[in-house]
């Protein structure tokens, strides 16, 4: 037997692919996907090995004519993860903020998101939970690896993982929903009306549609890790160790770039305007012109910022595990320490402000006028230890479909080869022939899946529901 093995790499260092073809007899296997990974494997049967010879020469062709260069495999690892480091100073604030309830994750966590009905934390160790606002378990997962963040695109929520892979949380099981290749270690994504944005170590940022095909990259901006990115209808908005900038949502033109006090560790949006925490004790404020409009002062460095609707409040957490409030002129109203460690990321809903701690403890902090002053005052209630249950299960991603009798029920869909990729597309003509958002390690050419229902996401379709691929 006979292997040829390729690798492509993408200029713009978003893709670092393989592809290997072998040939036994009349037998050809193809092997191809992200490098680090076990990739998919096809297999075919010729009448002769002369034809499977000419079958492979023909593909190794196409592979190289798209840029694909012959290698050894292993020489290239997968993307180098990044542990983020923290160093938390000793805490001088006496009073305690009045947290109601706090959950222990049991590793570092980075991801959340928050709304009147759930709170969602990821952590390290590649565990996500939902929890009810007033602290109840309601759902577990657990990813290959460590989650960065946490992100709600519509009704959709997202988790983006150090695999490389941004998985869809909406169903019963989780499921690659983007994949984002590069070498640099991703460190903060986001996602709107279907478009995924994501920032490295290397201060890169990319772009991807729904269909994990990237739009554009810029590389080089000047600065290194980029902690922040945030994306809405007009662009995608970026920090780093040089400051923030913007580019064009579609097209990715550089619109503009503003230096900051300090590197960026974290970054918010709110309607017109960015907020970005600095390691200079800042939130500095920016409208979405680069124009910088207004200043927070902390006493640390900031390590999560966020705001009540309309920028009305301002929130910081810093490294001495304090948590602040500003008006929206700059005016510090409060600061509080959190007794669960430095807050890496928040989020204020409902008059609550909830807070992913270096510790890894999620906690729900009341930030209601008469809760912070009983604070102020040393009153502060016992908050309850949220327990996760012993015999509670977390779901894993889903790698592979069972093939069910077709039951009927449901909106049929068809895998199709176009081109070099597969797409899925529904069947029913009451549909759009749009392709749908669908695992692409669940793609198999001239597979019927079945499907509770789709949603229109925007030009492209999101699955609603289980997937079951059918007979």
């Amino acid at each position: 037997m006979s292997e040829t093995y390729l690798e492509y790499s993408d200029p713009n260092g978003a893709e670092h692919k393989f592809y290997a073809v072998a040939v036994d007899g009349a037998g050809l296997t193809i092997r191809y996907g992200r490098i680090g990974t076990d990739g998919q494997i096809q297999h075919k049967t010729f009448p002769s090995a002369e034809k499977a010879e000419a079958e492979a020469d023909k593909k190794l062709r196409d592979k190289r004519r798209k840029g694909y260069e012959d290698a050894v495999q292993g020489v290239r690892q997968k993307r180098a993860i990044m542990r983020r480091t923290i160093t938390e100073t000793r805490s001088t604030t006496r009073q305690g903020a009045p947290l109601l309830w706090k959950f222990d994750t049991n590793a570092t966590a980075f991801g959340i998101f928050a709304d009147d009905r759930q709170v969602w934390v990821g952590n390290e160790a590649g565990q996500v939970h939902a929890l009810s606002p007033e602290g109840e378990v309601l759902r577990s997962f657990t990813l290959p690896d460590g989650v960065k963040c946490l992100v709600r695109d519509d009704r959709w929520t997202f988790a983006g993982c150090d695999d490389g892979n941004v998985y869809d949380l909406s169903g019963k099981l989780p499921f690659v929903a983007y994949e984002v290749e590069g070498s640099a270690a991703l460190l903060w994504m986001d996602i709107h009306a279907g478009t995924l944005a994501a920032s490295d170590a290397g201060g890169n940022v990319f772009a991807f549609d729904a269909e994990s095909d990237q739009q554009w990259a810029n590389v080089g901006t000047g600065g290194s890790m980029g902690w922040m990115v945030r994306v809405d209808d007009r662009g995608v908005y970026y920090g780093h160790s040089r400051g923030v900038g913007m580019y064009d949502r579609t097209s990715g033109i550089p619109l503009w770039q503003t230096k900051t006090r300090g590197d960026v560790l974290f970054g918010w949006q709110d309607g017109t305007d960015l907020y970005a925490g600095t390691t200079q004790n800042l939130i500095q404020r920016f409208t979405k012109a680069g124009e910088h409009v207004q200043d927070y002062a902390c006493d640390d460095v900031v390590l999560s910022c966020a705001t009540s609707p309309g920028g009305e409040y301002v929130f910081a957490g810093d490294s001495g595990s304090a948590v602040y409030c500003f008006t929206r002129s700059g005016e510090r109203l409060w600061k509080l320490g959190t007794g669960v460690g430095g807050a890496l990321s928040m989020q204020y809903v409902g008059g609550r402000l909830y807070l992913v701690t270096v510790r890894g403890v999620l906690a729900a902090l009341n930030a209601s006028a008469e809760a912070i002053q009983a604070a102020q005052r040393g009153e502060t209630p016992t908050p309850r230890d949220v327990k996760l249950a012993a015999a509670a299960s977390a779901s894993v991603p889903l790698t592979q479909l069972a093939i069910t009798p077709d039951s009927g029920s449901g909106v049929r869909l068809i895998c199709e080869r176009d081109g070099t990729r597969l797409r899925v597309r529904p069947t029913d003509p009451s549909f759009n022939a749009w392709n749908v958002q669908f695992p692409r390690n669940l793609r198999v050419a001239g597979a019927t899946y079945l499907v509770d229902d789709l949603l229109d996401a925007g030009g492209f379709y999101r699955v609603v529901g289980d997937i079951r691929r059918v007979s």
